[in-house]
């Protein structure tokens, strides 16, 4: 499986986090008193069991005689440092003046999941976007950026799409309401390449695309885009959400109570949508429609 590789510098990072949690609970200690032993605050401790930051060489080996690790277990942790420690810029590194450090994070995220789970209210997935789409969004929401700098964030979209098509590809599950279809970005001629693309990209086995239709009312109401990253585990404790807000921002979570609300959520928005099959017909009748109408 491409998705989650071992030698994954992020994946590393969180199931080294997560392993350390575990340690400290089963010696029954609280962070300020692993923070003492390390001579450190227990912030630090705090962001390195939640992988926001990486252990350093020290603190690792602090924690290891903290915890009385013993072979195997201390070499499977060992290995585990050195990949979260590793180095290897990843691809949109090179476009590092235009990415904010909440996006990069939402990429690296992305390119280790095994599967993504959207909801859109007006506009259509990044991941299912044409390039013409991508350029009409982008330009709107970023309009203090120079033309260069749009270009760059378009080519970051267009590069994100490769995931659909590895040979491990990621599963989508994509849920739009209606409005995202009808809403005329870039024109006429750029809504009727981007709808053609969603027909094209939903007879996908690994893509499923499900539109919430006008008639759903209050059920398929929700003001905020959102997406979640699965890693494809047995359990969901490495799974990540993202929330989108007005201000373009992106917000991280990796809360579980928050994972399971937008869980839940996002299987209700799925429950007010069409079928899949009924969804592509939606599509379809939207394209004709605009094609009639020129």
């Amino acid at each position: 499986m491409a998705a989650v590789t071992s030698g994954s510098p992020l994946s590393a990072r969180r199931r080294l986090a997560t392993e350390l949690r575990l340690l400290r609970d089963q010696h029954d200690l609280t962070t300020e008193e692993v923070g003492a032993h390390l001579n450190c605050h227990n912030s630090k401790v705090s962001r390195i069991e939640t992988a926001k930051r990486v252990c350093t060489k020290k603190d690792f080996d602090g924690l290891m005689e903290l915890y009385e690790v013993e072979e195997p277990k201390l070499s499977e942790l060992k290995e585990l440092l050195t990949r979260a420690r590793q180095r290897i810029p990843p691809w949109w590194y090179a476009y590092n003046d235009v990415i904010s450090a909440n996006y990069a994070e939402f990429l690296a995220y992305e390119a280790e999941a095994m599967s993504c789970f959207e909801y859109q209210p007006l506009l259509i997935p990044g991941l299912l976007q044409t390039e013409g789409y991508a350029r009409a969004v982008t330009g709107v929401s970023y309009a203090a950026l120079g033309p260069d700098q749009v270009d760059s964030l378009v080519e970051v979209r267009m590069r994100r799409q490769e995931r659909l098509r590895e040979e491990a590809p990621l599963f989508l599950d994509a849920v739009v309401t209606e409005a995202a279809l009808h809403l005329l970005v870039g024109g006429r001629d750029v809504m009727q390449a981007q709808l053609g693309r969603l027909l094209d990209v939903s007879a996908l086995d690994h893509v499923r695309l499900k539109v919430i239709p006008f008639q759903a009312g209050e059920k398929g109401a929700s003001t905020g885009a959102f997406t979640l990253f699965g890693t494809g585990k047995n359990s969901d404790a490495d799974d990540v959400a993202f929330t989108e807000s007005a201000e373009n921002t992106t917000a991280f979570r990796d809360d579980p109570l928050a994972i399971r609300r937008l869980s839940r959520l996002f299987a209700n928005l799925s429950g007010a949508a069409l079928s899949e099959e009924a969804s592509r017909e939606l599509v379809e009748h939207i394209k004709e429609e605009l094609i009639r109408d020129e």
